[in-house]
Formats: structure tokens, C-alpha cells, sequence
């Protein structure tokens, strides 16, 4: 029966049980070796009846896995060893992650603001680009908000790979099915889990920190989980977590790159169209993505401002109307104005997007600067006029 302040291996001093299960235990142990008695965490399993040689071959994957992985949001592999006492004990010791687990945090009522969950999205893909670009892939199978800490730093980390395979499914292989419900999708509990199986995880632990419901506890509809009413999310994350969490492959992200660029971009892509996020308004939402391939400056916002603005549905450039602030107004729409002209016109694709502003352009080229030395012109005139 282990206890705190048994010493492991001559080397591990036991602090505080931080789980278990059956035949299983984690620990937070000293390493008694390091000269400032380092914490480390000790995940131990224990040789008895009831234990599967399957149980045992997912641990020892897991030891061999951490020993090569290298990423700062990974805990690093520390040591492996075996206690031959009343009880053979496999002990994996690994490095210590000050923070809290994302279950722990929704266990305490912690909201998260959608910010902070696009965040959270971007720094595990990041991680999964890692994993899965691996030769050969790596994938987790149990991403989950137990599995997620939040790091003190403000990092977030992936823990516990004891669900890892390493090993490419081929159409005659098989693999242990592992994984929790609610978070895996059919094909891994089909013992088929590929890369798109770890965003599926993923996107149901991001719906559980949007919602505050487990997945599980969520309705469906034909797989789907049935989560946009229960979150206060902007409509084009909403769209990125309902393909993130697709249940048809062939539908999902195809990879962890692919996920994560459409992110940043704001844009989905489908088996049959290009769908994206414009003309949902909110010109100073910040939420919203704007593609980085329109942003720049617009040359037709800027040069041909009075009817640029009418066109393109951007209101605000009423002020270029207005003498003297007329002229800043005009430099804000060519600053801005291809961010905004995407968030209050919806526009069929990227493409047409740039088309049409690339014609704006050429016309305020031809024509713009002496039209705007008219309308300055007879501004000041006005203005003078107004004031004499």
C-alpha cells in the first residue's frame, strides 16, 4: 500500500495522491535526486489479476512515446521504472506542470470568454500540428478538459498520453479502442482513430468550455452535437466548432494545419462550397476574423470614398463628407476599408472579394485622385465661405 512520504525507487518521495483508479494511482512526488528536490508526477500501474497485458502495453507506449516527444506544451519524460514489492509497480515519472486542469476550472464555475477559448483552440492545434506531423503521426485519443491544464505560465498543456498510438492505421490493422464518451468520435470507438480524430476531441472539449455542459449531457441530431443555444458565441466560431466536431470524416478537418488556419482565417471549408464569415457586421467586433489575404490597403476606399462607401455598405464613411475630417475619414477607410467592407457585405468567396476591389482600385487609379481634389477643393471652399 503506497503512502506520503514513501520513497519510490530509492529517488521519488510521494507528496499527495492525485488520482486513481483501479490499479492505478498518480502521484506528486520530490525527486530526491535534483538538488532543490524538484516536484515530478509519478503515474504508477500495478501488476496484479484484474490488469490486461493490453493495460500494460498502452503504459509502456506511453513512456516510449514521451521519450521522444520534444514540445514545450508537453510534460517531459523523466524516467521509467519497475518495483518488484508486494506488488510489481511500473512507475512512469514525468515533469510537473504547475496549474490547474480545465475540469478542475469548470468544476469551480470558471467561464470562459470566447477570446480566451480561441486561444485555448489555437495553442492545442499548435500542439497537434506537432504530434500528428510526426513520422509516424501521434495521436492522443483522449483530449478532453481533465487531460488540458492551464498552466500558471497562461500556457496550456496536453497531458496524460496514456491512450497514445503512434502506429499508422492501415485497412488490416486494429487497434485498442480507447477514448471517453462524449468527446470520441464513432470512428475511433470503431478502433479506427486517425488525426481527425484528435480535432473531434478537441472541438468537444472546446463546446464544454463554452457551454459549461459536458458534451455527453448535450442533445444531437443525426451525431451532431446540438450546442449553439447554450453558448454565447460569435456565428463563424460556431460554424468552425460544428465542422471541428463533424461526425462524418469526410466533412471534419482533415488536419490539425488545416484547422487551424481556417481559425485565423475565419474561413470554412466544405466538401461542396467555400463558406465564410462576411457580412455578419460588427465592424469593430474584434472576434470576428477577417482573412489575411484582403487585408492591406484599399486604394478605392481611399480615392473614391463618396461612392466606395455606398457600394461596399460601409456607413461610417459618411464622415468623408464632413469638411477637413472628410480627409481622415478617407485615410481610416483606406486603413480599414477592406476589413470592413468584409464584415458588411456578405461576399461569395475570397476571390470575388479581391476582384471586385481590385476594379475599385483600378478606377480610383484612372480617376479617384481628381475627383477627391474636386470634393476636397469644394470643401475648403465651403469651409472658407462658412467662416468669412
Amino acid at each position: 500500500m503506497l503512502q506520503v512520504g514513501q520513497v519510490l525507487s530509492d529517488r521519488y518521495q510521494l507528496q499527495q495522491k492525485l488520482g486513481y483508479a483501479a490499479n492505478r494511482q498518480t502521484w506528486l512526488a520530490t525527486d530526491l535526486s535534483t538538488h532543490s528536490h524538484q516536484l515530478v508526477i509519478v503515474k504508477l500501474l500495478a501488476f496484479v489479476g484484474e490488469v490486461q497485458w493490453e493495460d500494460i502495453k498502452l503504459f509502456e507506449r506511453e513512456a516510449q512515446v514521451l521519450k521522444q516527444l520534444d514540445y514545450p506544451a508537453i510534460p517531459k519524460y523523466q524516467d521509467y521504472f519497475c518495483l518488484n514489492e508486494q506488488l510489481l509497480w511500473f512507475g512512469l515519472v514525468q515533469e510537473y506542470i504547475p496549474g490547474s486542469t480545465f475540469e478542475e476550472l469548470l468544476q469551480q464555475g470558471k467561464k470562459f470568454t470566447e477570446q480566451q477559448i480561441r486561444q485555448i483552440a489555437t495553442d492545442i492545434l499548435n500542439i497537434l500540428v506537432y504530434l500528428h506531423e510526426l513520422n509516424p503521426p501521434t495521436l492522443h485519443r483522449d483530449i478532453k478538459p481533465s487531460n488540458l491544464i492551464w498552466g500558471e505560465d497562461g500556457r496550456v498543456y496536453l497531458v496524460d498520453f496514456g491512450a497514445v498510438q503512434n502506429k499508422a492505421a492501415s485497412e488490416k490493422a486494429t487497434f485498442t479502442v480507447v477514448g471517453t464518451y462524449g468527446y470520441t468520435p464513432m470512428e475511433q470507438f470503431g478502433g479506427r482513430a486517425i488525426p481527425a480524430s484528435d480535432l473531434y476531441a478537441l472541438g468537444a472539449s472546446l463546446i464544454h468550455l463554452s457551454a459549461g455542459i459536458a458534451p455527453a449531457d448535450l442533445p444531437q441530431k443525426n451525431l451532431q452535437i446540438q450546442f449553439a443555444e447554450f453558448v454565447s458565441l460569435s456565428p463563424s466560431f460556431v460554424a468552425w466548432l460544428q465542422q471541428l466536431c463533424e461526425p462524418a470524416i469526410e466533412k471534419r478537418f482533415s488536419t490539425a494545419r488545416v484547422a487551424l488556419s481556417s481559425l485565423e482565417s475565419g474561413i470554412l471549408l466544405s466538401s461542396s462550397t467555400l463558406i465564410n464569415n462576411s457580412g455578419q457586421g460588427g465592424l469593430f467586433d474584434m472576434s470576428l476574423p477577417v482573412p489575411e489575404e484582403i487585408q492591406g490597403w484599399n486604394w478605392g476606399a481611399f480615392l473614391l470614398t463618396p461612392f466606395w462607401l455606398v457600394s461596399n455598405r460601409v456607413w461610417i464613411g459618411i464622415f468623408a463628407f464632413v469638411p477637413i475630417v472628410g480627409v481622415w475619414m478617407a485615410i481610416a477607410l483606406g486603413i480599414k476599408g477592406n476589413e470592413w467592407a468584409w464584415k458588411s457585405r456578405k461576399w461569395e468567396s475570397i476571390e470575388s472579394f479581391q476582384t471586385y476591389q481590385k476594379r475599385w482600385a483600378i478606377a480610383a487609379v484612372i480617376t479617384g485622385i481628381s475627383i477627391n481634389l474636386i470634393f476636397w477643393h469644394l470643401g475648403i471652399l465651403l469651409l472658407t465661405s462658412a467662416l468669412s
